[in-house]
């Protein structure tokens, strides 16, 4: 099999091997409506693409790689500005119609736009950015508990560096690792607050400041599935047992007092778009 590198369904291919025979116990997710410009240095530059036969011909790449005949959740990846996102909602309400979506979600969406896609497709979920460094989608939560939509956080640990497992001065290798480019790394004596706060609520929690990060989301919004990323078991089952963390409302307001007022760096906020 092709490095991830070499091949941008790399995940795909994988998942469709390795969930097909439990395809029926699991909520299958993925996206469409982006490619990356790799003739540019980490961080790729983002190329949005989400004309109707794309999707078309995206979903069916999709299906196949993934051996299966519906996709649960199809998000729009990155709004397209060429592209009316009514335009990228009638194309889903076709797939669904013809049962290969059953639910489909926008990805860093503003609340306009969540508002215009749902008149014409109902949304079932909203994934952007979110957490303790990044909660400017916080504006979003009223619109979503308005139309009833899920709220599903990606970067929940800032890439990692909620985690409190990076140790200051670490070297990235900048033709090949994006937390070389985040600034959350580059100027981290500016967090020093801010890892002290989760470093004392994990000491008196016995849990890892990657587990307190998450427990203060979880208690944020019901709505709210945080979606951390992982290379290593030990660390998908740190993650899980982060619902095992339980904050008080005082601790819960505590920490979100702190957040408000502590100073912090900048965050990464995602790959810049391009055309």
């Amino acid at each position: 099999m092709n490095s991830s590198s070499d091949d941008p369904h790399h995940n795909e291919r994988l998942l469709g091997e390795a969930l097909h025979p439990y395809r029926n116990q699991i909520v299958l997710a993925t996206k469409f409506g982006l490619r990356f410009d790799t003739s540019k240095p980490v961080p790729y530059p983002l190329i949005p693409d989400s004309r109707p036969e794309t999707i078309r011909r995206s979903v069916e790449g999709s299906l196949r790689r993934l051996k299966t005949d519906h996709i649960d959740l199809y998000y729009q990846h990155r709004s397209d500005p060429d592209v009316p996102v009514e335009d990228v909602a009638g194309t889903i309400a076709d797939l669904i119609r013809e049962g290969k979506v059953l639910h489909w979600g926008l990805s860093e969406a503003s609340e306009e736009t969540i508002r215009r896609a749902h008149i014409v497709c109902p949304l079932t979920a909203i994934e952007n950015r979110y957490s303790m460094m990044a909660r400017w989608h916080k504006s979003l939560f009223p619109v979503l508990e308005e139309l009833g939509i899920g709220f599903v956080a990606f970067s929940p640990l800032a890439n990692g560096f909620l985690t409190d497992t990076v140790a200051k001065g670490t070297k990235f290798d900048a033709a090949t690792d994006y937390r070389a480019s985040m600034p959350q790394f580059r100027d981290y004596d500016a967090n020093a607050e801010l890892l002290a706060l989760i470093r004392r609520f994990a000491e008196e929690k016995d849990a890892t400041p990657a587990q307190v990060s998450l427990a203060w989301m979880l208690r944020k919004r019901p709505y709210i599935v945080p979606i951390p990323g992982t290379r290593k078991e030990s660390r998908l089952h740190e993650n899980a047992a982060a619902s095992d963390v339980t904050l008080t409302d005082t601790e819960f307001a505590e920490i979100d007092k702190a957040l408000s007022s502590i100073p912090m760096s900048d965050v990464y906020g995602g790959s810049r778009m391009t055309k």
